[in-house]
């Protein structure tokens, strides 16, 4: 058996794969990664199946011993990562000697970084998925983040060969974020609307896998009375009663009471892991054919083998 020994689990480190979607009608959010295109890409670089279950670090990563040794490969941000003193940089191969410890510093850029082991990481599955929803305390090792001390099983060996390194023609992360109009829209008022548009918003320190809280022009509605509860989509724009924006994240309630003004298009869903305290964005509003058309580029992008050496 091969295994992960953790050594230091940095800020916030999970297990995570792609989720568990469909389960909203029992108060269940998909949760998985929160840059999703890392995870996948990562996993295709050591030969595992896109979705295979990876570790997920925010802001600053941890130490991670690999006693029987490993292929793995960082996806996402980039986290100023060694082994033994040869640097692993974003996008590539390493292969871990037995006996071997990857470490993790902090971000130089974006909020998440991924590590994608060959043969992927072995959990109990809960509704079908890996992935750790802290808030419930649903799947990963023990709903929660990581411990020092914890082991993590390594899967069997894929078929697939891995690869060496992965071209990303530009970064994950974006500064505007594309949405289609929210069903309640029509609710905000029209200065407030342009407000939107037109100007920026900074994401504030109080961000999470749940939600994303942004500071900037205040939305007014002209009605504010709150909505009876419905359901709620990923990517969803919410507004409380103060005015200022959040963006519902992979963690998610599945009901709310909040109007709201608009969605981020699937395409962007990932960027959105890669946002910081501190980072400003704008909103760029699209039609749902537009939306469509940008979220299957993306995929026929992630799927090319050209991207992959």
């Amino acid at each position: 058996m091969r295994w992960i020994e953790v050594q230091s689990p940095g800020l916030f480190t999970t297990v995570q794969d792609l989720g568990r979607p469909g389960y909203g009608s029992i108060g269940v959010s998909a949760s998985g990664a929160a840059d999703a295109t890392a995870l996948r890409l990562a996993n295709l670089l050591v030969g595992n199946a896109p979705g295979a279950a990876g570790l997920e670090m925010t802001l600053q990563g941890g130490r991670f011993a690999f006693p029987a040794g490993a292929v793995i490969a960082l996806g996402g941000a980039d986290f100023e990562s060694e082994v033994e003193g040869r640097v692993v940089a974003p996008w590539t191969t390493c292969e871990v000697r037995p006996g071997e410890v990857l470490t993790c510093g902090r971000t130089r850029s974006g909020a998440r970084c991924y590590l994608a082991v060959r043969g992927g990481i072995r959990v109990p599955l809960v509704l079908g998925s890996a992935s750790t929803h802290v808030l419930s305390g649903l799947g990963g090792v023990e709903g929660r983040t990581l411990r020092r001390g914890d082991r993590l099983e390594i899967g069997e060996e894929p078929p697939a060969p891995p690869r060496t390194r992965l071209q990303v023609p530009a970064p994950l992360g974006r500064e505007v974020f594309r949405v289609t109009e929210g069903p309640q829209a029509d609710r905000f008022r029209a200065e407030s609307a342009a407000a939107f548009y037109g100007t920026r918003y900074r994401v504030t320190s109080d961000a999470n896998r749940m939600g994303l809280r942004l500071a900037g022009a205040v939305l007014e509605m002209t009605d504010a009375r709150e909505l009876i509860s419905e359901g709620v989509a990923l990517g969803g724009i919410q507004v409380p009663a103060g005015g200022q924006p959040v963006i519902l994240f992979v963690e998610q309630q599945t009901t709310g009471g909040y109007c709201k003004i608009a969605n981020v298009i699937a395409a962007d869903l990932p960027a959105l892991g890669q946002l910081k305290p501190g980072d400003e964005i704008r909103f760029q509003r699209v039609d749902l054919r537009e939306a469509r058309e940008l979220l299957y580029i993306q995929e026929r992008w992630i799927n090319a083998p050209t991207t992959l050496l």
